[in-house]
């Protein structure tokens, strides 16, 4: 197999020189370890091998100094930033700008840019103008072509970019000398530091040799010009005339321009490699529709590479770091060693998003009576994790139980710190100078806890190793004060920007790399993932203050290059290639498209052959969901006893008239919720639905009419009760049931978030709204309220056992007596209609406007006279609609009516108890009948907001 840093080795050892005379100048370290191995193998008796360094090393040496760390930097060029403005926003405000300006710096000065000129005030550009003496015309229409453009612009847009822009000139030359003065600087600083006294660099002790390079920096090209006309330096250049002969083709567009140049054209071999073209690999195309199927097809085709054959000459290209676990995981058994060569982001690992969740926990803290308090989704996100659950399940599902039971919107630290030490440690409410302690606190308990997983441990060491780093720097900076949210917004953005490096051996076993890391090395195969456009190549765009037809005028590196420099990575992967495997997916994938790299329609056309492309899929069923049955087997049918009555008069369970209505709605639905037991999820919940706001009002009437009776000792209540009871008694039952619906403790005191404030304030007016309705009615004799006293009945019906005896009963929201009738009120919070035309209707769930408050009060009705045999007043169903209650002309009783027939009053539901009782007996023996399966409904309206549909697929 061809290999670029073999041959070269091969190269300077047939000179015959001295290889400890020798230093071997690399893009990057990676490349310098594989020469060194080829070196090893070529060289036949001990001797002492050449110095290999990097190019940056060089620099580094020659300028006596190294870079200090970006946070660093940053936080120097913010003091800076301070002093020349006056209104500077905080620091994690500035961290963004304050990255992208470093950046501009760095390529201003390896660059060698002029930044005086650069930076100059856009309003003076006249004096700019004099002098161009260092441009070119196309440079000069370059720069004009932004000053028209920019006087296009909104003025206020304009002043913004004015003011900064101003800025950026006297913020350069005082950062200069502020890290001039503290020791510190900047990689592109020091590159210049060194170009412009280069004439005084001494004359290297050994022979340099720069080896595999591409793209070079203003700074590095000065500075290797300097080396091979001076120091007699030699340069080999890894190229091939496919890209390099091709004028259009990006990959090659630097190696045209050294190819022109008076010092590095003729250190070009007299004959270009053509590996490319002669080589005539094996390309093949994959197209995958998700970007997790590529790990498995990764997999696949490393399952297919004959045994015996070396891993080391196989590569997997992964443009994007988060497909890096999914490969390892589909890895064929077969791959006995892999070498990492990239580093993992910890924003990724389970957990920094823990770390996360427990400083995003702090934002919503409050304090009540003394009492700190956790907002419930941070508590629930925390417990969730396995970090606090495995510490003490029991009690975190006891929490988690106890928010959903209670409906808690907030969470006490006293309550939380039962949990042990770990959760004393995690909730508790910070103070700005405790920041930093308590999270390295929180990262050393994790660890220790973490014994028997490596790799968390490792990624909370590189966490914490950033905390610690971080620290340190705040700790000598007087000018920042730290509070909760800055150091919240500051550890995001950070921490996020922190990679896992892996240990391995390098030149050994299956190779994992990212797309740079690439660089100079050979491989006979070559598997690359995310060949997509905006991915291989990665999206246009560079941060940068600096517009872009400035940045190109003043030779500044613009997309142009970094398009280059990623095509050349791309075709020196297929130098020495013999099978090419390049997967790309076609779904979009966080807003960007899935097309195919512009690599891929660039081979098909530049290689003239036809690539193999092969595509992937996913048989996805497009059929509808086939019709859900449930046949009333034997087992089926046994989970329906529960409702039968014994021989001793008991039933586990009874029908419901809501049970009984869903029945009507949907049978597969009765049998989901009633049989089954599959019950919706309940969540904490801080609205106040109309479910919630129905339960209270219900609670309150019955607390409110509970109450007078047992303070008077009567349950008969006349006219001149109502004016008490509306202005001293309807505030104190709201609280009350406000108390019981939230199971909070005893007489303790409702604090109430802003819904449920507004909720009571509207109870106060229904409730009120009733007791004018009662006391227009008054007097009455109250004979039950809601659950003080349950009504039952049993039916017997015909079933495929023969006869049997079903369980009725019902909860009556109130009954009374009134002008020698027994009204059977129904609460309802909904819009509830209160004509129906006939009893059958009822039962007809055919009906779309089937009444099912009318067959729900008819059904109350049934099982009072079941409990009350012995009465013989008049029944009267009643629906107090709280909606309807303020209209003047409100009666809350059921009508019967017939088309546009005026409606008559129902002044007894034993008038109609004949047909109700019929249709209610067909109704149970069609849940009793083996032969009626439990169907889904036909009505698809009625699946809207069924909590089921997902499993019917409707």
């Amino acid at each position: 197999m061809h290999s670029f840093l073999r041959n070269t080795a091969k190269e300077i050892l047939e000179t015959g020189v001295d290889l400890q005379k020798q230093t071997i100048v690399l893009p990057n370290r990676r490349a310098g370890l594989f020469f060194t191995q080829h070196l090893g193998n070529l060289i036949s008796e001990p001797t002492w091998m050449p110095e290999v360094k990097t190019i940056e090393d060089i620099f580094y040496e020659l300028a006596g100094n190294r870079p200090a760390d970006d946070l660093t930097l940053i936080f120097e060029l913010y003091r800076v930033y301070q002093d020349l403005n006056p209104e500077a926003e905080t620091f994690d405000r500035f961290y963004f700008w304050g990255e992208m300006i470093l950046k501009d710096f760095n390529d201003v000065d390896q660059f060698m840019a002029d930044a005086s000129k650069l930076y100059h005030h856009l309003s003076e550009i006249k004096e700019l103008e004099s002098d161009l003496s260092f441009l070119n015309e196309s440079q000069v229409e370059l720069i004009k072509q932004f000053w028209s453009s920019f006087e296009r612009q909104d003025r206020g847009h304009q002043e913004k970019f004015l003011k900064f822009w101003k800025l950026l000139s006297p913020l350069y030359t005082s950062f200069q000398a502020s890290l001039a003065v503290s020791g510190l600087a900047y990689s592109g600083m020091l590159y210049r530091k060194v170009i412009e006294s280069i004439g005084d660099a001494p004359k290297p002790e050994k022979q340099v040799h720069f080896i595999g390079f591409n793209a070079f920096t203003g700074t590095e090209e000065a500075l290797i010009k300097h080396y091979i006309t001076e120091f007699e330096a030699k340069i080999y250049w890894d190229v091939d005339a496919y890209y390099l002969d091709d004028k259009v083709q990006e990959a090659g567009l630097f190696f045209r321009d050294y190819q022109k140049d008076k010092v590095f054209g003729p250190t070009f071999p007299e004959e270009i490699p053509t590996q490319i073209e002669d080589r005539k690999a094996s390309i093949k195309t994959y197209a995958t529709p998700l970007k997790t199927n590529q790990a498995n097809l990764v997999g696949a085709i490393l399952e297919k590479i004959p045994k015996g054959e070396a891993w080391e000459e196989t590569v997997v290209i992964l443009p994007d770091e988060q497909m890096l676990f999914p490969v390892l995981h589909t890895l064929p058994e077969q791959v006995d060693k892999v070498n990492v060569t990239m580093g993992y982001p910890v924003k990724n690992a389970p957990v920094y998003s823990f770390l996360e969740a427990v400083l995003e926990m702090q934002r919503f803290i409050k304090e009540e009576d003394g009492k700190v308090l956790f907002y419930h989704t941070a508590v629930k996100n925390l417990l969730s994790s396995t970090y606090l659950k495995s510490v003490n399940p029991h009690f975190a599902e006891k929490i988690l139980e106890d928010m959903q039971l209670l409906n808690q919107i907030h969470v006490s630290a006293e309550k939380l710190h039962q949990g042990g030490d770990l959760y004393q440690l995690i909730f508790q409410k910070l103070q700005n100078d405790s920041l930093f302690s308590y999270l390295g606190g929180v990262m050393e308990a994790l660890a220790g806890r973490l014994q028997t997983e490596p790799m968390q441990r490792s990624y909370l060491y590189q966490c914490f190793k950033q905390l610690t780093r971080l620290k340190e720097i705040f700790a000598g900076q007087d000018i920042l004060s730290i509070n909760r949210e800055f150091f919240i917004r500051l550890f995001r953005q950070i921490f996020r920007e922190v990679k896992l490096p892996f240990e391995g051996e390098p030149l050994q076993g299956l190779q994992v790399m990212g797309v740079l890391e690439s660089r100079n090395l050979d491989f006979k195969r070559v598997i690359i993932c995310n060949m997509n456009e905006d991915s291989f190549p990665p999206s246009a765009g560079l941060n940068s203050m600096i517009p872009f037809n400035i940045r190109k005028a003043f030779n500044l590196p613009v997309q142009e290059q970094n398009d280059s420099i990623y095509a050349y990575t791309f075709y020196r992967l297929l130098h020495s290639a013999e099978e090419v495997h390049m997967i790309y997916t076609t779904a979009s994938d966080q807003g960007k498209a899935g097309e195919k790299s512009r690599y891929i329609q660039q081979m098909a056309v530049e290689l003239g052959r036809e690539l193999q492309e092969e595509v992937l899929f996913i048989p996805i069923d497009q059929k509808s969901p086939e019709e859900i049955n449930i046949v009333k087997t034997a087992e089926v049918l046994e989970l329906l006893d529960k409702y039968l009555v014994d021989e001793n008069g008991f039933s586990q369970t009874s029908f419901s008239p809501s049970a009984l209505s869903v029945f009507l709605d949907c049978r597969l639905k009765f049998y989901l919720q009633y049989l089954a037991n599959i019950q919706e999820k309940q969540e904490v919940s801080e609205e106040i639905d109309a479910a919630v706001f129905g339960n209270l009002a219900h609670l309150s009437m019955e607390i409110l009419y509970q109450d007078f009776a047992k303070r008077k000792g009567r349950s008969l209540l006349e006219k001149e009760d109502f004016e008490e009871l509306s202005k001293s008694w309807v505030f104190p039952a709201i609280e009350k049931a406000i108390r019981q619906f939230y199971h909070l403790e005893g007489e303790a005191d409702t604090k109430l978030n802003g819904q449920m404030a507004i909720a009571r304030d509207v109870l106060q007016k229904y409730l009120k709204q009733i007791l004018k309705i009662d006391e227009a009615s008054a007097p009455f004799k109250l004979i039950s309220l809601e659950k003080e006293k349950k009504y039952k009945a049993s039916m017997e019906i015909s079933t495929a056992k023969g006869a049997q005896s079903v369980s009725l009963k019902g909860i009556i929201d109130r009954v009374d007596e009134h002008n020698s009738s027994v009204r059977l009120i129904d609460y309802k919070s909904g819009q509830d209609n209160k004509a129906f035309p006939d009893i059958p209707s009822l039962f007809d769930r055919e009906n779309k406007s089937r009444n099912k408050a009318a067959m729900q009060t008819m059904f109350y009705g049934l099982i009072y006279q079941a409990t009350n045999p012995e009465n013989t007043l008049p029944l009267k169903p009643a629906i107090f609609n709280l909606r309807e209650m303020f209209e003047a002309d409100f009666n809350p009783y059921l009508q019967q009516k017939l088309g546009k027939k005026p409606g008559v009053e129902v002044q007894d539901y034993r008038q109609f108890e004949e047909g109700y009782s019929k249709g209610l007996r067909e109704l149970l023996e069609d849940i009793y009948n083996p032969d009626i399966p439990f169907s889904q409904t036909d009505d698809l309206k009625k699946c809207e907001y069924c909590p089921y549909k997902e499993i019917c697929g409707r």
